[in-house]
């Protein structure tokens, strides 16, 4: 089974869109948990004398800790949301193409689906997936 140089274009400007959530997220998280990190360590080494003793180091760690958390779940929360809305997008062409099919007396394949995609989208290219995130 081949994919057509179509399928293909879409598939990389997906990649490419995925990515640029992923990273707009993960910095997004990073900066807000590194910021929530050193607050709770300053609030932390003024008020319990035991953790005001631990080095600069440690709490140098546990503020980094605090941004690498964020940032991975920043990143993911972006990609899940992202591949979500392709989900839901890809499962609305999927269904028109199988009642359009039908309408015409044709089993829905894989094939006929992406036939039907194809001759859709030289009609009238599809929209952008939106998210809430930049």
């Amino acid at each position: 089974m081949s994919i057509s140089g179509h399928e293909r274009r879409r598939r990389e400007e997906h990649q490419q869109r995925a990515y640029e959530l992923q990273l707009a997220g993960g910095l997004k998280g990073f900066t807000r948990w590194t910021c929530y990190g050193a607050i709770i360590c300053a609030i932390t080494h003024f008020t319990w004398p035991g953790f005001r003793r631990q080095t600069l180091g440690l709490k140098a760690f546990l503020t980094s800790s605090a941004g690498i958390f964020g940032l991975v779940i920043g990143a993911d929360e972006n990609l899940l949301k992202y591949e979500s809305g392709i989900r839901a997008a890809e499962n609305e062409i999927r269904r028109k193409a199988r009642n359009a099919l039908a309408l015409e007396g044709k089993i829905a394949t894989e094939g006929e689906i992406r036939r039907w995609r194809d001759e859709q989208e030289r009609i009238s290219p599809p929209p952008l997936v939106e998210t809430d995130s930049p």
